[in-house]
């Protein structure tokens, strides 16, 4: 069984925890997730089992969109509404606009420095592990990216925003951040992921879903359909047999237009099946390595399982 299962994350639960209830569902270990989700979000979570386990990678790196709830007047050590009460201020009567003007300031390329209560490390121990026993160490900024912001709601001390963020971005640390630039602190108390990359709540199925229905009833997409976003390229019956010998193919393999641009991503496909996703470097067609570089090669033997 190969494919990506689009699961609708219920609160309460890590990303990993729904990991291991698919790998139950479908009998196998080979199940990965595209982007973890802390335990109180909700929302759009890609899971992959077995062969679409190697195109993880890729369909991590589109743009996520969240509905995020803060509360203004609190700062917790967490960043969220699991977190301890670390400090109250007063909030005074913040508008609309006011909000607004501040999300502004938190669009385009931003530096963010992410909470001690995450998985990244310091010293090979995770920044969270540090945290509960007291420690809070310096956390280098790192660069990310927030497209848009939009206020949906201003109902003191809470306010719901849509924010549009590619990966690597804090939910958390944005909600902490936007609550000391309006000097009254804020954290986190709801946050729902409703689309990540091309897939969104619509393409969703919940976990109580999964466990009641057979397997034939599930919307698994094959590893082909999760590529959707990705240009699909048709390869001949000749290029499709040397790709099984690590041979990539040359522009004149390929069956139908091509308009990708150097170092664009897209999937090799024949008879139906995705093949392998590759780069396209047609500088390599010189050096008579064809004009595609290999990024993933899919086992075309499992294909049909």
């Amino acid at each position: 069984m190969h494919g990506l299962l689009i699961i609708d994350k219920p609160q309460g639960m890590t990303s990993h925890d729904v990991v291991r209830r698919v790998r139950r569902f479908f009998r196998t270990k080979r199940v990965g997730h595209t982007g973890t989700l802390d335990p109180m979000a909700t929302g759009v979570l890609p899971v992959a089992i077995g062969e679409a386990t190697k195109i993880v990678q890729f369909l991590m790196a589109g743009q996520k969109r969240y509905r995020a709830t803060l509360k203004l007047g609190e700062t917790t050590d967490t960043y969220d509404a699991e977190g301890t009460i670390t400090q109250c201020r007063p909030v005074p009567p913040i508008t609309f606009a006011d909000i607004a003007r501040c999300c502004q300031k938190f669009t385009g390329n931003i530096e963010q420095i992410p909470p001690m209560f995450s998985a990244i490390k310091k010293n090979g121990t995770p920044l969270h592990r540090l945290a509960r026993q007291g420690i809070e160490v310096e956390r280098e900024p790192r660069n990310v990216e927030i497209s848009r912001i939009e206020v949906l709601e201003v109902s003191l001390p809470y306010v719901t925003l849509e924010v549009d963020c590619g990966k690597g971005t804090y939910i958390r640390s944005l909600a902490h951040d936007l609550g000391e630039e309006l000097a009254v602190g804020a954290h986190l108390t709801a946050l729902r992921r409703t689309r990540n990359g091309f897939f969104d709540e619509g393409d969703a199925v919940s976990l109580e879903r999964l466990e009641t229905a057979s397997i034939a009833d599930i919307p698994l997409l094959s590893p082909l359909e999760a590529l959707r976003g990705f240009a699909l390229l048709q390869v001949s019956t000749e290029a499709a047999r040397a790709l099984r010998f690590g041979i990539p193919p040359g522009l004149q393999s390929i069956e139908g237009p091509c308009s990708l641009n150097e170092g664009d991503t897209a999937g090799l496909v024949h008879g139906g099946h995705l093949l392998a996703v590759v780069r396209f470097a047609p500088g390599r067609q010189r050096e008579r390595r064809g004009d595609f570089e290999f990024l993933r090669v899919m086992n075309q033997g499992d294909e049909d399982d």
